[in-house]
């Protein structure tokens, strides 16, 4: 329970208030004491009690060995979050002031004097959900003042919401409706002039206007002159993300001017569901301004456990991350929080997508009026901040609620189960879908993640089985099968949670540990792992292809175990991955068409084994620098079907290229290439993936003389002549555990700066596979990382995050292959 006592002291009478709005901020230093009164102390504003007690040095570092458990106790704690304060304007010469909280965490008591304004019990307007732990991240149910805070006064009205929504109309016109909800603390309308301007559209045009008593909105469209050429938003990888400046003046009676400054984005956005010939079912993909996209990317988490501790400079760390490895979108998982508008700011410029759930998850939730009422605030507020981004493509009601009703995650008994169907309806169709359609026409909304959309829609909003894979999206986990094998994947329509878990680097455990921690059975090990078996499954999936760690020396075995788990986590998602992007264009024994991958997931909450391919911090795993090629925009796949291997040509180019296939074939035992083949003249179509090579095994072995399942690996890449080219990949004919040839390599680096990055130049005296450079806690990434070593020298670019040096990334610099853990 978080009680706030605000003391205001009223500067002396004056003359009647005029012109616009004040608004005084209380942000900044609050005192700070728990129920009994043991503890008082300074408390930022916004932030939390467990970071204001650390900053005062009362507690360690939260993330710490085992202090999630240790620190319990503030959690289980009354906080008291005081100030008294003087206003810089009389409050009582206005007709309206407000106190406004723009984010208390979580059941609180708000007095001001000692007179009670009001009880909070809803962080987004509701528990974050994910504070009380999840399989990823620790128990921090966190109390605080987490965002803004101020004292607004004002006469006549006040804007409160403003948005920008473009449309696309029949007539091959655009047009931008502007939507503007003030509250009037007038009783009687109030008439006044609203003014547009889009200067680089040549558009300006002017309303008369009326505000309603109470809140009150202004709806305005605007018509885009057809001599205008507007430039659309694309996703990254698609185009420019072009965005114009917009003057938004009304100019009321009695009252005072508005300028809003903003910036519209056009694009349009449509979820397609509809029949595919040779396939029951329908489709589920995404049409942004007109053309089908795939969706490559992957599934976000708050990134801290403390919410202050969240800066522009983490998100934009993290995001940029993502559009670097070539995603165009993410997916905000309904566990978590709705983001600041930082986040989306940041989407909208890097041209990220983002699938958005409301933050309900895995959970019955009750109905009651009280609650719905809450719900319906909520998600009223939210819709109306956040869809002026062009980012913003999906609202969706929860994470996996159709999905738990379904199967039947709760033991409901089967008496009671349309009890439970009925308050599904009511919250997410009756409550949550009619508000965003009634907000937000420009966006498609599904009620649930996974679900089979229309068809869930049809079969009274709960379908039988929402992991069909003839319809919608689906989440699909399976630890136990051999990740190598695609077979053993979804042919899905679209994959929206996949994932494998794996360890964060020994540099980023090291913070929050000691030496005794530093194994993998260790209680640390054990005590961070959150996933049931989790570390069990990761060392058999290990086991299918690698061989584990001999060695006695106990840190080496952790360290070269941390090692493995990152490379067979980079192996399988990539694997999946390439799945899901073959499957685009094809129907197989009626399933495929898969029009989006999104593994889960992209980031880490604290420093733990997750599925997640950016550490705690930001430091980039195996997975992402895998990922930035497995999500490349022009990439060639191979897989093998009885005893046939396949090499498929995928591009999300929206125009036609025609390339050449290099096969290139080598020994383990030799960096002098076997064989190699050239295939001229193939075109890889616009956004498809279709076959582009085919050969028997056999036939390959045979070509390829002294070559044998163990002793040769294939690699190829797609060039053209214009110097496009696509990453190279590869096939492994056998596990790497049964690999003939491999010797342990003479690998060597030197360091040298240039300009604002560091070349890294690489030597080997032997094929080297995964190899892998560390810089340990030097802030920055490399430009390619965990790769197959063909030839004798390769260069690798540092780009730094943070100032460094050539001696400081010499003293902290490994290097690892495969064969330097066997």
């Amino acid at each position: 329970m978080l009680l706030l006592l605000i003391m205001i002291m009223m500067m002396a009478a004056g003359g009647a208030a005029a012109g616009g709005p004040e608004v005084h901020s209380l942000r900044g230093i609050w005192r700070l004491g728990n129920g009994n009164g043991s503890l008082s102390l300074r408390g930022e504003v916004p932030g939390c009690v467990h970071t204001a007690l650390l900053r005062r040095g009362l507690i360690q570092d939260p993330y710490n060995r085992f202090n999630d458990v240790l620190y319990r106790w503030i959690s289980l704690d009354n906080w008291t979050y005081s100030r008294t304060f003087k206003t810089p304007f009389d409050v009582r010469k206005w007709q309206k002031v407000n106190l406004v909280f723009e984010g208390v965490d979580t059941v609180a008591h708000i007095l001001l004097n000692n007179v009670t304004l009001g009880r909070t019990n809803n962080m987004f307007n509701r528990y974050e959900q994910c504070s009380f732990s999840w399989d990823w991240g620790p128990s921090f149910p966190t109390q605080g003042i987490w965002k803004d805070v101020r004292i607004e006064a004002y006469n006549h009205y006040h804007l409160i919401y403003f948005s920008l929504t473009p449309f696309f109309g029949k007539a091959q016109q655009w047009s931008l409706e502007i939507e503007s909800i003030f509250n009037v603390a007038s009783s009687k309308p109030i008439a006044g002039l609203a003014t547009v301007n889009i200067p680089k559209l040549q558009t300006e045009q002017t309303y008369s206007v009326k505000l309603q008593p109470g809140e009150g909105s202004i709806v305005l469209l605007i018509n885009i002159s057809k001599n205008s050429t507007v430039e659309t938003w694309w996703p990254n990888g698609h185009g420019k993300q072009i965005g114009y400046n917009v003057t938004t003046t009304f100019i009321m009676e009695g009252g005072y001017q508005i300028e809003k400054i903003s910036k519209a984005y056009f694009r349009t956005v449509e979820l397609v569901q509809e029949p595919i010939p040779g396939s029951p079912g329908l489709s589920f993909y995404f049409k942004i301004n007109g053309q089908p996209v795939f969706l490559k990317g992957s599934n976000w988490i708050p990134a801290d456990s403390f919410q202050d501790r969240v800066t522009y400079d983490t998100l934009w760390l993290l995001l940029k991350s993502a559009a670097d490895a070539n995603m165009n979108a993410l997916r905000i998982w309904g566990g978590g929080i709705y983001e600041q508008d930082d986040f989306y700011d940041i989407c909208d410029e890097l041209g990220i997508m983002i699938w958005q759930d409301f933050m309900f998850a895995c959970a019955l939730y009750p109905t009651n009026q009280d609650y719905l009422e809450s719900v319906r605030a909520e998600v009223s507020h939210q819709v109306r901040r956040l869809k002026s981004h062009p980012s913003v493509v999906l609202w969706s009601g929860n994470n996996e609620n159709e999905a738990a009703i379904a199967s039947n995650w709760f033991s409901i008994p089967h008496a009671d189960r349309e009890v439970y169907i009925k308050d599904y309806v009511m919250l997410y169709v009756k409550n949550i879908r009619e508000i965003v359609l009634a907000e937000d026409k420009s966006r498609p909304f599904v009620v649930s993640s996974p679900t089979n959309g229309l068809e869930s829609i049809k079969e009274g909003w709960l379908s039988e089985n929402p992991y069909d894979t003839h319809y919608g999206d689906t989440h699909f986990y399976d630890y136990s099968s051999d990740c190598w094998n695609w077979s053993v994947y979804p042919r899905t329509r679209f994959a929206s949670e996949y994932g494998f878990q794996s360890w964060p680097s020994f540099s980023t455990l090291e913070k929050v540990s000691s030496a005794v921690d530093w194994s993998y059975t260790s209680n640390f090990s054990l005590h961070r792992q959150h996933h049931e078996n989790g570390n069990d499954q990761m060392l058999q999936q290990i086991g299918y292809h690698f061989k584990l760690p001999l060695t006695t020396d106990p840190i080496k075995k952790f360290k070269d175990t941390i090692y493995l788990t990152q490379v067979m986590q980079a192996q399988c998602v990539k694997t999946e991955t390439e799945f899901y992007r073959s499957s685009r264009s094809e129907i197989i024994k009626g399933e495929g068409h898969t029009m989006g991958a999104l593994y889960w997931q992209l980031n880490d909450i604290w420093q733990a084994p997750s599925w997640s391919s950016l550490e705690y911090g930001g430091k980039w795993k195996l997975l992402h620098y895998f990922a930035q090629n497995f999500f490349s925009p022009l990439l060639p796949v191979a897989y093998e079907d009885n005893g046939v291997l396949y090499i498929y040509g995928i591009s999300d180019f929206h125009t036609d290229h025609k390339l050449t296939l290099k096969v290139i074939v080598n020994s383990w035992s030799s960096l002098e290439p076997v064989c190699t083949l050239a295939k001229d003249g193939v075109t890889v179509k616009a956004q498809s993936a279709f076959s582009i090579y085919k050969e028997s095994i056999n036939a390959l072995l045979e070509r390829c003389r002294n070559c044998t399942r163990k002793s040769c690996v294939v690699s190829f890449y797609l060039v053209g002549e214009d110097g496009l080219q696509s990453p190279m990949n590869h096939h492994f004919l056998s596990s790497l555990k049964d690999a003939v040839g491999l010797e342990k390599t003479q690998l060597s680096a030197t360091v040298s700066q240039q300009d604002d990055v560091y070349i890294f130049d690489l030597q080997t005296t032997a094929i080297a596979p995964f190899v892998t450079l560390d810089v340990g806690n030097i802030k920055g990434r490399f430009s390619d990382n965990g790769f197959l070593m063909l030839e004798r020298k390769k260069v690798v670019i540092f780009y730094p995050w943070e100032p460094t040096s050539v001696e400081e990334l010499e003293k902290s610099f490994t290097l690892t292959s495969l064969m330097d853990v066997a």
